[in-house]
C-alpha cells in the first residue's frame, strides 16, 4: 500500500531519524537531483561541525551505482520529495 504525506523540512527529517533503517529504500527527489539507493547508514547531526542529518545511500542504477551521503541540512532548501520504501509499506513524503 502506497501511502502519501506532506510534511514540513523538520517533520521529514524526524521521520527520517525514527522511521528509516538499514536496508530500506530511500528515495530523494532534490533541486534537479534524483536519488534512489538502499539505506546504509544514518548519522545524527553534529553541532560542533555543523553537518546535519546524514544518510549514506549506496544509489541504485545501471551506469551510476556508487555510495553517497547526503546531509539534510545542505539539501533542505531544494528537498522536494521522498519516498520510503521497506517490506511492509511504501511513504511518499512531499514537502511543504
Amino acid at each position: 500500500m502506497v501511502e502519501e504525506v506532506q510534511m514540513t523540512l523538520e517533520e521529514a527529517i524526524e521521520y527520517v531519524r525514527n522511521e528509516v533503517k538499514e536496508t530500506d529504500t530511500l528515495e530523494i527527489s532534490y533541486n534537479r537531483i534524483f536519488a534512489p539507493g538502499e539505506v546504509l547508514g544514518i548519522t545524527e547531526e553534529d553541532e560542533e561541525t555543523g553537518e546535519g542529518l546524514r544518510v549514506a545511500l549506496q544509489l541504485n542504477g545501471e551506469i551510476l551505482n556508487q555510495s553517497i551521503e547526503v546531509d539534510f541540512n545542505e539539501i533542505g532548501e531544494d528537498l522536494i520529495e521522498m519516498r520510503h520504501i521497506n517490506e511492509d509499506k511504501e511513504i511518499i513524503i512531499e514537502l511543504l
